[in-house]
This record gives structure tokens, sequence and C-alpha cells, in this order.
């Protein structure tokens, strides 16, 4: 098929001969393309838009032919999610809970901690009776023990692929959203659990952390010069190794036990000596456990950045561990086997994940435990150790090649070995009754929702078999070929053939015409079906209105005629009107023309005639079954009249001929007529029209006016020359000699006037002041005297007693407000008094500070400025007074802040008791906001950047955005802010005293080689609080 536009040429191509009255039925059935051929499936790829006739690419090809049945459903199969034969369950990552999945897993595979749990009593006698459980409630275990025990219960025996161990989490009180350090997790658990099971009578229970997991070891230190031996005894749950520098794991225990040399300042108090001596010391195993935890550190501590890393290094390590060499005491074996690899996938400490590869203690076999997934480790994939990185680091060394037996890893940060035994582990942990039968009722659950789960599979299928059958019968009784027809929209036939979306009622609204027909131009997203079709669609659906061959627009289409005709004619009517105008004219017939109408016409004619066509589209009121907004639709319109209408630049306010001549020209009555073709609604000015009466009365008043303001000002200009020039002004901090009393008045009418004076003709006279504004609502004086010689002068204007006499006879003043030198008789007559007239109000002042000082510390969006410091160069006032610069508002930026019109409360003042009060008020508040917002206009300077904040962000989310401006880490940043130091991340930027338009210094230390670790920056700046608050301490 033809391309669309191709198509919409086609279907109008009958328009250039035919005139808009000769339009007939065939003409209109050819612009709705009625009669197009239809496309056939296999030849048109996708859908025509052009064609109405085209039913092929709107979504049938998935109903036509067999179809899969799990298509109908988007439900997986409930028996994905259970547990496979002879396999281990799962835990759920509530967020970046994978660290206590992994040592779940591994004290789960720990078969004598396991029984040992399962002896430990419960203490929710409540939910237990002689016959089992209660069935009312569902049990809540309440103590650490309990929590394991339930999860260990349903590792052991769940139905489940995976379980929740949200209940565990919540008990201990961890953030599910923040991930911990998994190793200092594991001693605080243990720690807690050994405290825990410590109060058990059972001696079985009561010890088994210590006979699991705990050992011994002496810090032994020898005089070099008597020889003594002094011991200090210790237990330990894990050894902790340090890998810098190391390769092979027996070379990080022989570290460990390295004798340490002490001498020169670092020498020992040796008692047998009684002074301080040489000597050696080191570590000496005097027993291990059964369970032998090796912490590798691959977490440290950075001096030079002051947080914690991650060593990568590939650290290689052995299936079978000998600790014999290492014992003090030969006695008994102490050959341990490799139980579990815990694994800390990613380059960062501070972002990763983490897995468990664990061996199963019965069969021997390895699994590899990653939260909800748990997969067999055989074959190829039986390397311990060894996870992928989440990220790939640049300095990645190459794996070191492993014999049979050893593995090595860059990610392994825990080795847990067992102790090996003559005879195969063959021990059968039975789950106690209690706990069985509350299994039980978790796998009874399971099953019903498998069963739920499989019948809405079921009925989804057989809706979608359903669907199939009525998709493929109607879709072959769709098109309409010569039999009656109707239109739906390409959208609702689109969204009945898609599976996914629920089939809604038919709404065509959204393609009607002005007259509630199909507009033509609305055919490309319209699809011609049969009546047949049709019936069924809207007896099961619902819907409408129902577009049959009736709502072929015939309105629409002579129109569409009309307008196609005038744009093929419009470039010979162009040049026609161009001689026309160029001819000189006989006599003074003809009709008045707007010059700028007469050189843009036709563009105008071109953009109207298209403009026709884009309200008729949008005349219904109506798109996609939602109403337009009819203010805002007659609000556009109005805008768009007012720019495209013809002729009316000449139209006055009154609709009546402009009086202004040089703007309008004559032109002859044929010119007239060939516009008017294209402009029938223009307004029409024969040469004998008039000029509008009422514009020439409003003239002639202008006039009047202007001459009467213009009187004005040169009258109040003259008798004020020095306060309008702003010359010889009195100032409050330098007093002049020869007067003992000042007047005041606002600043703002000082600027109103003095606009009024430099242009009369386009100003307001300024007939009173307002001084009220100045006032409290008690009637006090808002300002002190020393305020007023310093932040508060930009707010008044001083008045001299001989000028404030020619004011009074001028303007209306509300409230006189002056102040008086009084010299204070006695001893030292220099002394003077400046009283204030009214006086100053202390609590209205006190709250104006308070406010202006809330306003500052209260912004929400502010600018401020952040200074690099380059070259550890200090950055003074004096030597950069650029820094601190400020500068009141010029006066064009006053004028905008008030538009003209605007009312000003300084100007408008009610005489009455309560009403007056009201408008003090407001004008109070006014003024408050304008000492702040012209305290101070920051100038920016090189070597300074301009940041967005606000007052509630911490100084921790201000040191991103300085990091993200100027590339410096947050760790490397030092800030200060008029000499003081900003250190607590966690303050407020309001709390520090950060306003708007300060400057912040910011000194950069250097910057660290490593940048691989800046994606830890969102968690090094934020204070690590580890386990602090969370049952692992008591909490």
């Amino acid at each position: 098929m033809a391309p669309r536009l191709q198509l919409e040429k086609a279907a109008w191509r009958w328009a250039e001969t035919v005139r808009p009255e000769e339009v007939s039925q065939e003409h209109i059935e050819t612009a709705y393309r009625i009669w197009l051929e239809p496309c056939i499936r296999g030849v048109c790829r996708r859908n025509c838009r052009g064609n109405p006739n085209c039913l092929v690419g709107i979504g049938e090809h998935i109903w036509l032919g067999e179809i899969d049945e799990n298509s109908f459903h988007n439900i997986d199969d409930p028996n994905c999610e259970r547990r496979k034969k002879n396999s281990f369950v799962g835990l759920t990552n509530l967020g970046a809970t994978c660290y206590v999945n992994t040592f779940l897993q591994v004290w789960f595979l720990n078969l004598e901690l396991r029984q040992a749990l399962y002896l430990c009593p419960s203490t929710r006698s409540d939910y237990t009776r002689g016959d089992g459980v209660h069935g009312e409630k569902d049990y809540e275990p309440q103590t650490i023990c309990e929590h394991l025990q339930y999860l260990f219960a349903l590792l052991q025996n769940s139905n489940r692929r995976y379980i929740d161990p949200s209940g565990f989490v919540k008990a201990l009180g961890l953030d599910t959203g923040q991930q911990q350090d998994a190793q200092e997790f594991s001693k605080l658990f243990m720690s807690l659990l050994e405290d825990t099971l410590s109060k058990q009578k059972n001696p079985d229970v009561r010890n088994i952390v210590q006979q699991q997991f705990c050992g011994e070891y002496a810090y032994v230190t020898v005089c070099n010069q008597c020889g003594r031996e002094s011991k200090l005894l210790s237990k330990f749950y894990e050894l902790e190794l340090n890998i810098q520098g190391h390769k092979q794991l027996t070379d990080c225990i022989s570290e460990f036990l390295k004798e340490e040399k002490l001498e020169g300042d670092n020498r020992y108090f040796c008692e047998n000596c009684q002074s301080k001596q040489n000597a050696t010391r080191k570590i000496r195993l005097l027993s291990l456990p059964c369970t032998l935890n090796l912490q590798l550190m691959r977490f440290v501590f950075d001096r030079q950045t002051g947080h914690k890393k991650k060593l990568n290094a590939y650290i290689g390590f052995s299936e079978s561990l000998d600790m014999e060499p290492y014992v003090e005491h030969k006695g008994g074996s102490f050959v341990y086997e490799l139980s579990a690899v815990l694994i800390h996938r990613g380059v960062s400490a501070y972002s990763g994940h983490y897995i468990a590869h664990v061996k199963d203690p019965q069969s021997g076999e390895w699994y590899k435990f990653n939260d909800e997934d748990i997969e067999k480790m055989e074959g190829k994939k039986l390397q311990l150790g060894i996870e992928e990185d989440l990220e790939p680091s640049k300095s990645q060394t190459r794996k070191p090649k492993c014999g049979k037996g050893t593995h090595c890893s860059r990610n392994a940060y825990m080795l847990v070995y067992r102790l090996q035994t003559q005879e195969k582990n063959h021990t059968v942990v039975q789950v106690p009754a209690f706990l069985q039968e509350l299994v039980d009722r978790d796998n009874s659950k399971f099953e019903e929702w498998c069963v739920e789960m499989a019948e809405m599979r079921r009925q989804s299928v057989d809706k979608g078999k359903a669907k199939h059958e009525e998709v493929k019968e109607l879709y072959q009784r769709l098109p309409a070929g010569t039999e009656a027809y109707e239109f739906v929209s390409l959208e609702w036939l689109q969204k009945w053939l898609d599976e996914s979306t629920p089939t809604k009622p038919i709404d065509n609204h959204a393609c009607l015409c002005s007259h509630d027909k199909l507009h033509p131009d609305k055919i490309s997203i319209m699809k011609r079906i049969s009546e047949y079709a049709a019936d069924i669609f809207y007896s099961r659906y619902g819907g409408g209105p129902r577009l049959t061959v009736k709502a072929l627009c015939k309105d629409c289409v002579v129109e569409r005629c009309r307008v196609l005709r005038l744009k093929s004619q419009l470039n010979e009517d162009y040049k026609t009107v161009n001689n026309l105008l160029k001819t000189t004219m006989k006599g003074n017939d003809g009709f008045w023309v707007g010059k700028s109408s007469l050189r843009s016409w036709r563009q105008l004619a071109l953009e109207q005639l298209d403009e026709q066509d884009g309200e008729a589209e949008q005349s219904n009121g109506k798109m996609n079954g939602s109403p337009f907004n009819k203010d805002e639709s007659k609000e556009e319109k109005k805008e768009e009249e007012e720019e495209l209408n013809f002729n009316e630049d000449i139209l006055c306010p009154h609709g009546g001929l402009s009086i202004s001549e040089n703007e309008r020209r004559l032109v002859s009555q044929e010119a007239w007529s060939k516009l008017r073709q294209y402009f029938p609604k223009a307004p029409e000015f024969p040469s004998y029209k008039e000029c509008c009466s009422q514009c020439k009365i409003l003239e002639r008043e202008g006039e009047e006016n202007e001459a009467l303001h213009k009187m004005i000002a040169n009258e109040q200009k003259a008798s004020l020359p020095n306060l309008f020039q702003d010359k010889n002004r009195p100032c409050l901090s330098n007093w002049p000699e020869d007067t003992d009393t000042l007047y005041i008045v606002s600043h703002f009418f000082l600027d109103e006037w003095r606009k009024f004076v430099r242009k009369p003709a386009r100003s307001t006279p300024v007939s009173s002041i307002g001084n009220s504004a100045l006032l409290c609502p008690h009637g006090g004086l808002m300002f002190t005297f020393p305020s007023l010689t310093k932040e508060d002068s930009k707010l008044i204007a001083l008045i001299w007693p001989s000028e404030w006499q020619m004011i009074q006879k001028l303007f209306v003043v509300d409230k006189v407000i002056k102040i008086t030198r009084i010299e204070v008789g006695g001893v030292n007559p220099s002394e003077v008094q400046y009283i204030s007239e009214p006086n100053l109000c202390p609590d209205c002042r006190e709250g104006l500070l308070c406010q202006q000082q809330r306003d500052l510390r209260e912004y929400t969006q502010a600018t401020i400025y952040v200074h690099k410091v380059v070259d550890n160069k200090k950055v003074m006032k004096d030597s950069a007074p650029e820094l601190n610069v400020s500068s009141s508002e010029t006066e064009e930026d006053k004028e905008e802040a008030k538009p003209d019109g605007e009312k000003d409360p300084d100007f408008n003042q009610s005489n009455g008791g309560t009403k007056r009060q009201k408008t003090s008020q407001q004008g109070y508040a006014a003024y408050q906001k304008q000492v702040i917002r012209r305290s101070t206009r920051h100038r920016k300077v090189r070597g300074e950047k301009a940041l967005l904040v606000s007052a509630s962000q911490t100084l921790k989310e201000l040191k991103i955005q300085i990091m993200h401006a100027f590339s410096v880490a947050p760790f490397d940043q030092n800030l200060s802010i008029d000499g003081k130091i900003l250190s607590d991340d966690r303050a407020t930027l309001g709390a520090l005293g950060v306003i708007p338009e300060s400057v912040i210094l910011l000194k950069a230390d250097e910057p660290i080689a490593d940048y691989a670790a800046m994606d830890d920056v969102m968690q090094v700046c934020m204070p690590e609080e580890g386990f602090k608050g969370t049952g692992l301490l008591g909490h």
C-alpha cells in the first residue's frame, strides 16, 4: 500500500477541479477512503494507517493458529516455588541482608549446633497443649533462640524453595536496607547466642558455643635478661589473620604466631628484674575448637583516607589444614578439613554481595548458597571461593594456578574448618515435634497457595481460550467489503487484540467533528469494519457513538474542499493583490486596510487556512473521552485570534476605526474583494468611515492629563530639587550641626515619587506618604537609632525641616516620624541623646529581628557560594574583600518588584480603627521581607561556584553537591564559614549558620590515588554506626 501522505493526497485530489457547492456523495466517500483496496496478510508487513480497510498488523498474529496455553496468563507455575528433592532451602534477601543469610546457612549445616538449639526448651508454653499447637493463633517466636529454632526447622523440612527470615532479622533490630560488616555480625551474634544459652540447665545446650567454636591461646612475653615468662591466657572464637603481603593461608597463620621483639621505647617491664628490659612476645595456641573460624582481614582501615577499604589480593588455601605445627601441646589430632568459604563479591568495602560455599556434612558435597538460589557445585563448578566480581577492577591480577585439593580466592573473607574425624558423620538431627507441627502448618499454607495459584492459572487459560475462539471467529468477519459498515478506532481494536489488558467499552468521541460526525482527518486512526462485527462488539463491550455511513460529514468535506482550493490559488491572488496595490487609485472610493496586515496577509491567510483544519479537529470538545478545559481552550483561541486576525491592527479598543492614520492605507474595491475571500470575518472600513469618536475624546483628555501631570511634576521638582537629585542629604551617623530635628519617610515613597517626576506621562502622580509601613501595629517605630544608621538605612529617607514643610503642602502624610537630637545637661554638655517620635516599640522590634533570623534559617531554595582555596593560601576578608561584598538592589530592580497598578499598603491606608491596624500589619510584614531581600547580594568571583541549597539539608548532602561541582570527595573537604570550621555532617545548614548568599571556603586535601573507591562516597560520607541500637548490642 502507498505511504500515508500519498493516500492523503489521493483522497483529496478531486478538490482541484470540484467547487465546494458541487461536492457529491462520491466525493465524500473518496475523502473518507471508503473504497480503498484492503491489504492481504503476508503481503502487507505492517498496518497501513492511511487505509481504513487495512486490518493487517493490528495484533491479530498472536491469535491466529495454535497458541501456547502459557501465553494466556502471567502467573508463574507455583511448583517452581517448591523445594526440589534432596536440596536445601534458600533465604530471602530483604534488601541488604545477604551477609545474614550466608552465616545462617553455615550455622544450620553445623549439625551439633542445630541439635543443641533443638534441645533448648521453648518459653511459649501458652501456644502448646497436650495435643499440639493452637490452631487459632500464628506462632510468633519471642527470643533469639526461638527465632533460630523455627528458622532451622523450616530450613530442614519446609516444602518451600526459600523462606523469609524477616522475623529473625526484625528481632535483632537490623536495618534491612543497610549492608553491615559481616565479620562483626558473626562475632556479635555468637557472643549474644552464648550469653543467651548460658542460662540453660542442659550442659549440652549451655556449652555448645564454647564446645564448637571456642579455643584458647596465650600472649607469652619472655625477658631477654632473666628468661622469665609472662603468660596472659585468652579465649578466641576466630583467628583474625592479616593477608597483606601474603599469598598462602599458612603464611598468614605463621605471621599471626610470629615472635615480636620489644626493644627501645617499646621495652617490657620485667617483674623479676624490676626494670625495663628487651623482650620477645608471641602468641601460643593452647587448644583449638572443633570448628575453626579463620577471618581473613580483607577489610582494613586506610590511614590516608580515614575509611575502610577492601584488599582484593589472592590467597591460597587447601581443603585439608594440619594445625599441629602451630599448637604448643602436640598430643591429639589437629587435622582440619574445609567446611565453608564465605565470599564477598565486589571491589569496595561499602558495597557488594555476600555468598557462601558450604559443604554438606552428611553427603560431603559442596553447595553454593546465594540467598534464594542454591546450586550444587560439582565438576568444573567446584571452584571454592571463586565468584565473579560485581564491578571489574582496573587493577585485577591474574589468578594463580592451584593444585589438586587447593584453591585460590580474591573474595573469600572467612574460612571455616572442621576437625577431621575417622568416622563419617551420620548424625541425624530430628526436628522436635513442637517445631515440626509449626513447619507442617506452614507447609499446609504453602500447599493451599499452590492450589489457589493453579486455579487462577486454569481460569486464565479458560478465559484465554474463549478469547482465542472469539478473535478467530470475529477477525474473519471484520472486513466490510461492499456490505453495511461502521467505523471503530484502531486503538480500540489493538487493545481488543492485546491479551495483557482488559477490553474497555468503545469510545469514539475523540474522532468526532464539530457536527458530531466522523472527522475526515481522523480517518487515519479509524478502521472500517462490517456491521455484523460492530453489532457483536457493541453488544459485548458497549460504548459509542456508533459511526455508520451516516457519520460521514458533508459539511467538513465541503469546508476542507474550500480551504484546499484557496490554498492552491493563494499564490496567484498574492500577485494580483500586489499589482493592484501598486496601481494608483482613481477617486477616494476604497477600503481602509492596516499596513501591517498588508505586509503579512499571505502568511496570515496560509496560517488561517491551516488553523481552520486544526480548530475543526478539536471542535468536538473531547479527546480520548476526556472533556477539554473550556476556559483554557477559550483563552488559547482568543490569543490566536489576536495574533492572526486580519485588519485588526487598525481596530480601536471600542471596535471602531483607529485614529492613527499612519498605520493604514486605502486599497481599491477589487483588491479588497480578493482579500475578503481569505478573511471573510475581517473588520471592513470603507473610505468614508469616520474614526472612533470615543478614541478622539480620550485622545484629547489624555493630552490634557499629560500636560497636567507634567505641570505637577515640574512644580514638585522645583519645590524639592535636592530631594529629587539626592543632593545635600542629611546623615544620622554624622548629624548636621544646623538642625536638631530630622524627618523620616519610607524609601519606597521616594522611589515612586522620583519615577513619576522623571516620566510624568507614563506614571501616576504620588499623592500620599504611607509612613505606617515603618510602624508596628501598636503605632511604635520598628527601628532603633543605631540600626537606622546601618542596615535599616536603606528603608528610609531623611528629610530636612524646610523640605518637610513643603512635603506637607504637596502630599497627604498619614504618620509623622521624626528624630530629635537633645543635649544632655550636666558636667559634660557634649553628650547628646536621640529621641524618636513615635517611640520605639521594643517587643515588635525584637519580633522583627527574630522573624528576620528565622527567615534566614528556614529558606527552602537559596543560593550560597563555595570558594575553593588554592595552594593552601588562607583567604582573608582584607585580602579578598570581594568575598563579602554586598550591594543593594538597583533602582530598576525595585521598580520591577512593584508592577504598575499594584496596590501597596504604603499608599492605600484607611483611617478606620480596626481596618487601619490590619493595613499597618501588612506594611510591617512587607518591610520584614524587604529587609531580608535587600540584605546582601553577592558578586561571584573567580574560583567560586553557586549552589542551590535549603536550610533543612545536612552538611553531608552539601558535601555531595560540592563533590559534583569541584570533583573533591567529601572526606577530602575542609569547609569553613566566617572562620568557623564546619565538621558535623549530620547538622543542618540552618543550624550551622549558613544563610542565603553565604560564602563557604573549601580547602581540599590531596586526592587519593585509588579513584575506584569513589563509588563508596555515598556510604563513606555517612557516619559508620555499625550495629548501634540493634539487639546484637543488647538494645
